[in-house]
């Protein structure tokens, strides 16, 4: 496996970095420094999105032929890493990275037509509708209602932990529509408006204050047949080409970039007549983590090569969701470690863009707690670690 760069992939590298250069702001560079976790908020986030629709450059992954850069896997790698190392915002993967492919694998041509220019834009925000009270890595079980009337099914039930669900517009849905055979075979994928008559959410506070995810709650919504994506019964398959998306479009590079204000924070925190970067025991610690860290980017680079030999992701996203989850909430615990006494003080209006706030203690460590919060959910959000440890046992060890 080859991972150096040719000639011309390091000019477009050059060419990434003079759009990053250019069209980053100080406020979309301080709004993704002071995210907790994954999702930045909508406000900022948006604002980067119609930046990158307007140069074209929205959806690296997708097809040219629906909107995409037509980037090969190379381009794509340069420009994830390029970005991310460069402070730029994150964008909400739920259209872009998750409903765009799925849409473009299962979807209709009349939902391509309708829904992926929406897409592309930003017209369309979407939220993901599968996790529910008692179902959430045990997703086969689900209940949420779907009763056939006529051109409509009827909703009744409700989704829980559902991410942005309170500035989408759109929502991917997975339903019951039987309750015969093993369950997987009785759910279907459905698409919703989020403005549709019997929706409600409701909000569901992190323990850092922060706002992200939600409780979402349906009773008697009716949506139209021509919504299903894919034939009735058979959203599970849908669901999981989909979960092969999210759990592959990580990356490394945030982790990395965790690395880096990790070090740089242990550099600015005085202990004894030196800093705790001199201290031996945190020292090794953080080398351990590093080294986890290359663990997770060599089995990046091999989803990567499956993927240029045109394998969808298979059991290395899996494997990179795990190791991902593991060396993420080690950096964030050895970051609250060093932050020490000061990572409980609560300061919101220091972490707000634009409010000119000074932080109590070290300005490197002002997101330590939040970020230790939010990514507590990175080993049970998208399939828990122990449910990616099983597909890795069926279908690598054969167990």
């Amino acid at each position: 496996m080859n991972i150096s760069f040719s000639a011309e992939h390091e000019a477009f590298r050059d060419e990434v970095r003079r759009f990053l250069d250019d069209n980053l702001t100080d406020d979309l560079r301080e709004a993704q420094r002071f995210c907790p976790g994954i999702f930045l908020d909508y406000e900022h986030n948006i604002v980067w999105h119609r930046i990158l629709h307007r140069q074209g450059w929205i959806a690296p992954s997708w097809p040219k032929e629906y909107g995409g850069t037509g980037w090969d896997l190379t381009r794509r790698y340069i420009w994830t890493r390029e970005s991310t190392l460069a402070g730029a915002p994150s964008l909400a993967p739920m259209g872009i990275g998750m409903c765009g492919p799925m849409l473009i694998g299962y979807g209709t041509q009349a939902q391509k037509d309708y829904y992926l220019p929406r897409i592309l834009s930003g017209e369309d925000y979407w939220c993901q509708g599968y996790s529910e009270p008692g179902s959430g890595s045990d997703l086969a079980s689900l209940k949420l209602r779907a009763d056939v009337d006529g051109d409509h099914y009827v909703l009744n039930g409700s989704k829980i932990w559902t991410t942005h669900a309170h500035y989408a517009n759109r929502m991917f849905c997975l339903v019951r529509t039987s309750d015969q055979g093993k369950p997987q075979s009785g759910i279907t994928f459905l698409l919703l408006d989020m403005d549709t008559p019997g929706i409600s959410v409701e909000p569901i506070v992190f323990a850092s204050g922060d706002h992200e995810v939600n409780q979402v709650f349906f009773d008697d919504v009716r949506v139209p047949r021509e919504n299903r994506v894919g034939e009735e019964n058979q959203g599970w398959t849908v669901a999981k080409y989909l979960l092969e998306f999210e759990r592959g479009g990580g990356g490394s590079a945030a982790q990395e970039a965790a690395m880096a204000r990790l070090r740089r924070l242990a550099a600015a925190v005085p202990v004894g007549d030196g800093t705790l970067a001199e201290d031996p025991d945190f020292r090794r610690r953080l080398d351990e983590a590093d080294v986890q860290l290359q663990a997770v980017q060599y089995t990046e680079f091999r989803t990567l090569a499956a993927l240029s030999h045109g394998k969808n992701p298979g059991p290395e996203s899996s494997i990179m969701k795990n190791l991902s989850a593991d060396i993420t909430q080690r950096l964030t615990e050895l970051a609250v470690e060093a932050v020490a006494e000061y990572a409980q003080v609560y300061q919101p209006e220091a972490r707000t863009v634009g409010s000119g706030v000074s932080a109590v203690g070290p300005d490197e460590g002002i997101m330590a707690l939040p970020r230790y919060f939010n990514l507590r959910s990175s080993s049970i959000a998208g399939g828990t670690n122990e449910v990616q440890k099983n597909i890795v046992a069926k279908l690598v060890l054969g167990l």
